[in-house]
């Protein structure tokens, strides 16, 4: 893997990571046009794709940095709120850190593959349309001024945040999106759009941890077991931090915008560009011109 191939990957996954547009679907699309869909490398570029999720993660310990303090301080017994939102992340997170263990292998086998990817990918978009439609029916626009209607990260129960947890479940559904999941789960358990984002970035701090160690671990001992290269032996070391740091600032960047378009916009513009991604990306398999 080329520098450039790895800043263009990073850029893909920090801009997509926190979006709910699929970042698999976009890396998927990256890696063929960039030719790293090659049988022989692609166990490698598949956990690069995944490692440099850390990246992701940097950018919301950054820009989020007083929450988290709050959750250490929480932690310690020193931040009621804080404490609260570090149980709530915790109950969010246990779910999808059991099952993605559990059941990590046969989504790799089974589901990563076209027609699952191209489904989620359609059938979410659809889904968020629905989504915002049933919010604004619920919750009427606020005028302008006002606050959104809805609750604030501060007033979710632990019930609720279980139910997020399960929803992101969902997500481990290649192509279907951990943003989309989280996001409209915290809108369906009555938090406003861009207080579910918050809590959906948060969320991703141990998820995205968890499965990106998991991942790395994962690729280093097969490596070990079987004598092939791992993915810093197969690819490099320097693209693999280059992708890292490119991701976190393009995360940054991508995580401030969102917060602002969902306060606007709502889901709709995000469900119709799923639709299109993934009617283009069946286009493209068709075509013989992206392979999974």
């Amino acid at each position: 893997m080329t520098p450039l191939q790895a800043i263009i990957l990073g850029l893909v996954e920090g801009i997509t990571e926190y979006l709910p547009v699929s970042s698999t679907g976009h890396l998927i699309l990256a890696s063929a046009f960039l030719g790293l869909d090659d049988p022989t490398v692609k166990s490698s570029v598949d956990a690069f794709n995944i490692v440099i999720q850390g990246g992701a993660i940097l950018a919301v310990l950054g820009l989020y940095f007083p929450r988290v303090l709050s959750m250490l301080r929480g932690l310690l017994g020193r931040d009621r709120n804080g404490l609260r939102l570090a149980v709530n992340i915790l109950i969010a997170f246990l779910p999808a850190a059991i099952l993605g263990m559990l059941l990590d292998d046969w989504i790799s086998s089974r589901l990563f593959s076209p027609a699952p990817v191209i489904a989620a990918l359609v059938v979410g978009g659809v889904y968020m349309i629905a989504l915002e439609r049933w919010r604004k029916r619920r919750f009427p626009e606020a005028k302008d001024g006002q606050v959104q209607p809805g609750l604030d990260i501060d007033d979710l129960t632990p019930a609720k945040a279980l139910f997020i947890g399960l929803v992101q479940c969902i997500a481990m559904w290649p192509g279907t999106s951990r943003s989309m999941m989280t996001i409209t789960g915290g809108v369906m358990a009555g938090l406003r759009p861009a207080r579910a984002a918050e809590f959906s970035f948060l969320l991703g701090l141990p998820t995205l941890g968890g499965a990106c160690c998991y991942k790395l671990l994962k690729n280093l001992k097969h490596a070990s077991e079987s004598g092939e290269p791992n993915l810093f032996e197969q690819l490099g070391y320097l693209p693999v931090v280059l992708g890292i740091l490119v991701a976190a600032v393009s995360a940054a960047f991508a995580v401030k915008w969102l917060v602002g378009f969902l306060n606007r916009h709502g889901l709709t513009p995000f469900g119709v560009y799923r639709i299109l991604l993934g009617v283009l990306l069946a286009g493209l398999v068709l075509a013989d011109i992206v392979e999974f």
